[in-house]
């Protein structure tokens, strides 16, 4: 476990920061989603892959199984693995709900989220443990 004073940090590429407003632009207003692959137990992000929302709605987003799947293989086959999801919240701050939290399904994930509410979208990153939400700092790369 990280000192607790040390506030938990995740490394986003600029360039993978842009593919996710883009996406999050394009797919709106529906919320998007995609993950975020790096090195297994890393907080550096190396890619970023869309995932079809099959909700399919503006409030909530269901990444496809295929994608999940597709992605989860293609990420072990070369050494590496999903670290984190992306969502977009199209009218709400980047901040997790209550539904994003008791869907949340794995403790060492990253959850960021963009926020299209203002006119500039605002990218956030939070750990969620046990219900407990924690903001993380990211930290362009």
């Amino acid at each position: 476990m990280s000192n607790l004073n040390q506030r938990a940090q995740i490394v986003i590429p600029t360039s993978v920061l842009g593919q996710i407003a883009a996406l999050a632009m394009t797919e709106t207003p529906l919320e998007c989603c995609g993950f975020l692959v790096g090195e297994f137990g890393s907080d550096i992000a190396q890619e970023f892959h869309a995932c079809r929302n099959t909700a399919e709605s503006k409030i909530i987003y269901t990444v496809d199984p295929k994608d999940h799947l597709r992605i989860e293989r293609n990420a072990e086959e070369r050494g590496l693995a999903i670290i984190g999801v992306v969502h977009s919240h199209t009218h709400t701050e980047p901040y997790p709900s209550p539904t994003d939290v008791a869907q949340a399904p794995d403790p060492d994930w990253h959850y960021v989220i963009i926020g299209l509410k203002r006119a500039a979208p605002e990218t956030r990153s939070y750990r969620i443990i046990d219900g407990e939400i924690s903001e993380s700092q990211i930290i362009p790369g």
